[in-house]
């Protein structure tokens, strides 16, 4: 993956009111724009496929015309190419320059399209919503057929660019060449699997305002420059105090992989918080940690001198965990992040963090949150911008909602996106370690949403690394984390090609 530091992502509205603002503000003429964003995606295309005929399935709109100035540019560079037109699509004259692009009805689609080397899909842009009309969905059928590689300029056609919800016919592409920013549409399933590899360009817009985004993708160099730094001549104190308290009968593991991702992200110490039973395998699997049974008088001293405190992972959901978590809210100031149980526990007992003023961070998966805020989990994967959203605002502070892409809200700020890892990570245990890696970046002096978002990009970055696939444990995970905390990504793009904001590879 590569990006740039700060990379918006975009509702198709949103990307609408900046391609308005770009021409009636900025004095940028849409004629230009297109012009630039067709040469930006046929660059593309002569880099992925540089020989053989182009072809480009043909509508109406300024997608379009992105299209058949695509073709005109490769033409121009001696390409041959050929435009299919859906029906009712007039070809543009004034777009092609005097250039022979061979252009011809949506009927003669099927012998140019298995024909060609490459297609290239301008049906529908970011104004297209619902599902496609016949004589669109006949053509996005046509391509399909083909069985060619299909590029896509802005986004797949009958993918709903701020949903991902797909209502009818849709494209699926192996490359998508997205202007100006991704879209929200293109990093959410169902869309996120018809986009393949996203390459977003730059076509000229003037900067994106803080008011005309609610979103940004957190790339390696975005990591990279917000990663605490550790000075030559630290020692354990600075590095910070991760107290994790959790661990039921019979519920090691949870804390086990907490204290894992927490030793590994850099903690200076862990203090584990557990029941007697779990003692001898916490201790011989951790032995770099300090034990402290949590119904002991030392509780309330582990989590003031904490620099940070988990508390969820295998806590249990009974009445005796809920008498101890009410003891870890109450003691401390330092940062909080309830996991888990604690999530539960929470969403029985919602006064729990009344007139807490120390940091608090929550991270559900849709489950959980469906408990948080009493919403059908069906919804909130439908809508995960909304309702994380909603979850930060009701309980004023950061939320972190797992899930593909995983997303960080906080109140007043834009919800930062991350799409580093793979499916892998899918399996019981990847959210304690994700925890425990929290705690340590904000035990190091990360703020609360910046520590959020950094544990989900470098555990992404570790599943990547450790390479397993589905075979993926989350010890694997803590296991490559010093690779992953050592490079973030890729520094350049990998294309070479001016203009690449962002390269984001197909899901694994």
């Amino acid at each position: 993956m590569f990006g740039i530091e700060h990379v918006p992502v975009v509702s198709a509205d949103e990307m609408r009111r900046w391609d308005r603002r770009a021409i009636q503000r900025g004095g940028i003429h849409e004629r230009t724009l297109i012009e630039t964003a067709a040469r930006a995606a046929a660059a593309v295309v002569q880099r992925v496929h540089p020989s053989g005929p182009i072809a480009a399935a043909v509508g109406g709109g300024n997608n379009g015309a992105d299209a058949l100035v695509l073709l005109r540019v490769l033409r121009a560079w001696g390409r041959e190419v050929m435009a299919v037109l859906a029906e009712g699509v007039q070809a543009r004259p004034e777009l092609l320059h005097g250039w022979d692009v061979e252009v011809v009805p949506s009927g003669e689609a099927e012998p140019v399209f298995h024909g060609s080397a490459a297609i290239v899909d301008g049906i529908l842009g970011t104004g297209g919503t619902g599902a496609p009309r016949p004589r669109q969905a006949a053509l996005i059928e046509a391509v399909g057929r083909a069985g060619r590689p299909v590029i896509a300029l802005d986004g797949p056609s009958g993918v709903d660019l701020s949903t991902g919800e797909i209502p009818g016919q849709a494209i699926r592409a192996d490359v998508t060449v997205t202007f100006g920013a991704p879209k929200r549409g293109l990093l959410l399933f169902p869309g996120r699997a018809h986009a393949g590899r996203i390459i977003a360009v730059e076509v000229g817009f003037p900067p994106i305002g803080p008011d005309e985004h609610n979103a940004a993708l957190i790339t390696p160099d975005w990591a990279r420059r917000h990663l605490p730094r550790i000075s030559p001549n630290a020692h354990k104190g600075e590095l910070g105090t991760v107290a994790i308290v959790g661990g039921h009968p019979g519920m090691a593991g949870a804390a086990l992989l907490a204290g894992l991702g927490a030793g590994r992200a850099g903690a200076g110490k862990i203090e584990l918080v557990s029941v007697p039973e779990n003692r001898e395998i916490l201790q011989v699997a951790i032995p770099e940690a300090l034990f402290v049974e949590r119904a002991s008088d030392g509780l309330e001293g582990v989590l003031e001198r904490a620099g940070a405190v988990v508390s969820g992972p295998g806590m249990g959901t009974g009445d005796e965990d809920l008498a101890v978590l009410r003891r870890v809210v109450a003691a401390g100031d330092a940062p909080l992040l309830l996991d888990a149980d604690a999530l539960t526990l929470l969403a029985r007992t919602p006064d729990l963090l009344e007139g807490v003023s120390r940091p608090v961070l929550l991270t559900p998966h849709p489950g959980e949150m469906s408990r948080l805020l009493g919403v059908e989990t069906g919804a909130i994967t439908a809508d995960p911008f909304r309702f994380a959203g909603e979850a930060a605002e009701r309980w004023q502070c950061p939320v972190m909602l797992k899930g593909w892409p995983s997303l960080v809200a906080a109140p007043g700020e834009p919800t930062l996106v991350n799409v580093a890892g793979h499916s892998g990570i899918a399996t019981g245990g990847m959210g304690d370690v994700l925890a425990g890696v929290a705690g340590a970046l904000l035990a190091q002096g990360a703020g609360p949403q910046v520590a959020l978002v950094l544990a989900l990009f470098y555990s992404g970055r570790a599943a990547e690394i450790a390479g397993r696939g589905r075979s993926l444990l989350p010890r694997d995970v803590t296991e490559a984390l010093p690779m992953a905390l050592a490079g973030a990504g890729s520094a350049a793009p990998p294309l070479v090609l001016p203009g690449v904001i962002l390269d984001l590879p197909p899901p694994r």
